[in-house]
């Protein structure tokens, strides 16, 4: 009976933080091992206790309310830039500088700029993406076309 009560109340707690993110249960907010345990589980979709070796990959109650809360964490966030409002907020609710924007370059989004601009626009360049491959594969491609051509 007692171990029925616990887990009763454990539920209980669980289900406070998904419809109250701020209030108990703030652990989803503080814990960014758990964030990133809860991320590999909705790409893998499997349950977290599975996740830890504790399951046999029969979702319970537990698992789908962390998931509930887990989703509803991503949606609180912005879409852009990931950030959450709360983290912009001090604990009087006053503007608070969380994060720097810098500016990086990156080679690959580079390359792909310089590809983009040479697709024509208009129906010869509708459909048309374009992907990184590594030169040492494109290279070996070539060959193989350059063999099976002759």
């Amino acid at each position: 009976m007692g171990r029925r009560r616990s887990r009763r109340s454990l539920q209980r707690r669980l289900e406070r933080a998904v419809e109250h993110p701020h209030g108990p249960g703030k652990r989803l907010t503080a814990d960014a091992r758990l964030r990133s345990e809860l991320a590999l589980c909705r790409t893998y979709r499997i349950p977290h206790s599975q996740f830890k070796g504790a399951g046999t990959g029969t979702w319970t109650e537990r698992d789908r309310t962390k998931a509930l809360a887990y989703e509803d964490y991503l949606r609180g966030a912005c879409p852009q830039c990931g950030t959450r409002e709360d983290e912009w907020l001090d604990t009087e609710g006053d503007y608070q500088e969380a994060y720097v924007a810098q500016s990086h370059k990156c080679f690959g989004c580079e390359e792909i700029a310089a590809k983009q601009r040479e697709i024509p626009d208009g129906p010869s360049g509708d459909g048309l993406k374009v992907l990184l491959m590594p030169a040492g594969v494109l290279a070996a491609q070539r060959v193989i076309d350059e063999l099976t051509s002759a």
